[in-house]
């Protein structure tokens, strides 16, 4: 099974291409990459932003990196992006993604993805179990300007991230399935990333929440796994040094029943910022060691 690792270990350190593409390939010891918009942000200049592409082409070829996919990273996420309730605010998002896109298509990146956005609270407190319909359907005519941005960027596919939240879309198997169907047809298809420590939070999904469900309801419209250390209380991103109740083993054992075996598997970690550096290389090499056992 295919192993990378996602470069949100690397926020605030390792910055620059010619410092993450060495440490993925000799300290790791991976080869699959998942940019994260963390690290380059799409509303730079153009300028910069197309040296920063070359740069990554560059250093991938010389250390003999694949670069899989981009997604759009924790600053981007904070914002509400496609589901604020400002449409200007939307409108701001969807061109920041199509930058995003292009910036992809320049670094040979073929693929983008990330969480859509989230409506706001209620003053109550109360969340609903479900998003307003009107703004489901301006996401959804959002989604397919975007198939054709990403499109005309050469990119081959783009991802959607379910989350644990009710105030975002989709946070369950059956939203996810009906999202499929209303943007299939889209000028570029949209896929699915399942993440480790989104589908298995019990505070959401009950007691016995799991992966499974998601595997099983979505099939083949799954092209990517986020994995992650977790207690299945919160999304923790912790790395395999601390316990938890996923278990790497089980975890791709369960992916390849689901006959997943081709989707990729992305360690995707976060570390406090204050951190020390070398702690958090040795979490992210112990942790990808586990996972290539896995995986084999």
């Amino acid at each position: 099974m295919p192993l990378g690792v996602n470069l949100s270990f690397c926020v605030k350190r390792w910055a620059t291409p010619a410092l993450w593409a060495r440490l993925v390939r000799e300290e790791i010891g991976l080869s699959l990459v998942q940019l994260t918009f963390d690290l380059v942000d799409p509303a730079w200049p153009d300028a910069l932003l197309d040296g920063v592409a070359r740069e990554i082409r560059v250093e991938a070829a010389r250390h003999g990196l694949t670069l899989h996919s981009a997604f759009v990273g924790l600053a981007h996420y904070s914002f509400n992006q496609l589901l604020h309730p400002d449409p200007r605010v939307r409108d701001v998002a969807e061109a920041w993604l199509a930058r995003a896109y292009r910036f992809a298509g320049q670094a040979g990146i073929p693929r983008v993805g990330g969480p859509l956005g989230a409506i706001a609270s209620r003053p109550d407190g109360q969340e609903a179990d479900a998003i307003p319909q009107a703004d489901y359907r301006d996401l959804i005519a959002r989604m397919h300007r975007l198939a054709e941005a990403g499109a005309a960027a050469g990119l081959t596919e783009l991802y959607v991230e379910p989350t644990p939240l009710r105030r975002e879309w989709p946070w369950t198997v059956a939203q996810a399935a009906r999202m499929a169907g209303d943007v299939a047809g889209a000028a570029l298809p949209w896929r699915y990333c399942l993440d480790w420590g989104h589908g298995t939070c019990e505070p959401l999904y009950g007691a016995g929440a799991g992966m499974e469900p998601w595997f099983s309801g979505l099939g083949d419209r799954v092209g990517m796994v986020h994995i992650q250390q977790t207690d299945f209380r919160l999304d923790r991103h912790w790395d395999f040094t601390r316990p938890g109740r996923v278990d790497p083993g089980a975890a791709i054992a369960l992916q390849r029943r689901h006959g997943l075996a081709a989707a990729p598997v992305f360690l995707e970690v976060f570390y406090p910022f204050e951190q020390d550096d070398a702690s958090v290389l040795d979490g992210v090499r112990r942790s990808a060691a586990l996972l290539r056992e896995a995986c084999a």
